[in-house]
């Protein structure tokens, strides 16, 4: 009896579970009723939220408009007065963009290394750097510095042992590299390694020619930097307005059309630019100290290409334009040559910058410029473009291979002391015959030596 009553109180108890659950699960109408029918209140809600984010997307978009067009004129406005500061400040510029590039690349690779732990990596890249810097452009204060350096022993020394003085700098720093190599991490560190070395060539020794070009006269800096700009607006405007056929793969955007238009436009450009900066002698003179600027520099003997000259038409033009001679400036036919380097070579400086971020995958290289990403975005080309210009300036232009500062640098890292005095005498006896001395101070300046 008590079994049976245990039992059928069981069966009660499971009756009623049983009648809750069915009461609690929704069966299967509703189920698909309440998928299929969302409350009108969901509905609203999802479309004000959608509504809010097409909104902020515009304002982002708009602030991004905004901020960029500002530090557009913030840049322009800024490169316009370093023009009008001189040489140094346009080195000083150089040599800072220089160095901030050289850290947004390296950053590539420096925050992994902070990752794994890797030792003295960023130190290393800051020393690689040093020593170019000491290498490169060490030498080139001998030629305004002339007087501090030479009576000084240390920078004398500095001089006479420049280049060993660099290899041991390079040496100490491999060294160093191949010390700090760690367990598990050799194939990132050296692939790091090339990155340094690569951004090194890249970038410091084409900023090294700029610097340069700017010391040759500043149009051998001014004018190309502009076509690689003008040719960068053209790319745009003529690849919006007739572009169709893409040109390379890894920037999606360019195409043959716009590269060829922007070809022909900076080509107009650069010979309207160059019969305009070829008036000025500040722009067309080169560097004879540091202390220049655009209401105080000196006036030069002007290179050949600067002054028109007349040419020959040849025959069957002459029967089709009546004309049997041309007048123009020598230094149009170069400026050409600049504007289709500018047009067809130097954006691949751009592609090439456009590979490795992708590579690392990353938009920019930097926030250094608000709007407009890092000093790399925006300087790619022009390293490029720069040791170009140096080449073609050295090779086709310069009628001065030889300088004061260079004679002296010659002599002294190759000459020794009897000799240094030697050459003295020659000179003070070469000045002795063009009557610059007279017989008798050319005898109180021997005695003096020998004494």
């Amino acid at each position: 009896m008590i079994s049976n009553g245990k039992d059928t109180s069981l069966k009660q108890v499971e009756a009623e579970v049983s009648t809750k659950s069915t009461s609690i699960t929704p069966t299967k109408n509703e189920l698909s009723n309440s998928t299929s029918k969302p409350t009108p209140t969901n509905d609203k809600s999802t479309e004000q939220t959608k509504e809010q984010l097409v909104v902020n997307e515009k304002e982002k978009k708009k602030q991004a408009f905004v901020t960029r067009t500002i530090w557009t004129f913030v840049m322009i406005g800024g490169f316009f007065a370093i023009l009008a500061s001189g040489h140094l400040a346009l080195i000083i510029m150089v040599s800072v963009f220089q160095m901030l590039t050289f850290k947004e690349v390296i950053a590539l690779t420096s925050e992994p290394a902070r990752d794994k732990k890797i030792p003295w990596n960023r130190s290393l890249n800051w020393y690689f750097l040093g020593t170019t810097w000491y290498y490169l452009d060490f030498p080139a204060l001998f030629d305004f510095f002339q007087e501090s350096v030479y009576s000084s022993k240390f920078l004398t020394l500095l001089v006479k042992n420049h280049k060993f003085i660099s290899y041991s700098l390079y040496i100490a720093g491999f060294v160093f590299f191949v010390w700090t190599l760690k367990k598990g991490y050799y194939r990132f560190q050296f692939a790091q390694l090339c990155v340094t070395h690569m951004t090194l060539l890249l970038v410091v020794f084409q900023a090294h020619l700029i610097i340069d070009n700017i010391l040759q006269g500043i149009i051998w800096f001014f004018l190309p930097a502009t076509l690689v700009i003008v040719n960068d607006i053209f790319a745009y405007l003529c690849g919006i307005t007739f572009g169709r056929t893409q040109l390379i793969e890894i920037s999606p955007k360019k195409t043959v059309e716009g590269f060829v238009g922007a070809w022909i436009c900076t080509g107009i450009a650069g010979v309207i630019a160059s019969h305009i900066l070829s008036k000025s002698d500040y722009m067309i003179c080169p560097a004879e100290n540091l202390s220049t600027h655009l209401y105080n520099f000196p006036h030069c003997d002007l290179n050949p290409i600067y002054i028109p000259q007349v040419y020959q038409l040849p025959a069957n033009i002459v029967e089709l334009t009546g004309y049997e001679l041309i007048t123009f400036k020598p230094f149009y036919f170069h400026a050409a040559i600049l504007a289709t380097f500018a047009s067809l070579i130097a954006p691949f400086g751009g592609f090439f910058a456009s590979g490795l971020k992708r590579a690392f995958g990353i938009k920019d290289f930097g926030d250094t410029i608000p709007g407009h990403g890092g000093i790399t975005d925006r300087f790619d080309c022009q390293f490029l473009m720069g040791s170009f210009t140096y080449l073609y300036y050295h090779t086709f232009v310069s009628n001065q291979n030889v300088n004061l500062g260079h004679v002296l640098q010659l002599a002294i890292m190759n000459l020794s002391v009897p000799q240094l005095l030697q050459l003295i005498k020659s000179l003070l006896k070469y000045l002795n015959r063009e009557e610059v001395l007279t017989s008798e101070q050319l005898l109180r300046i021997f005695d003096i030596l020998e004494n």
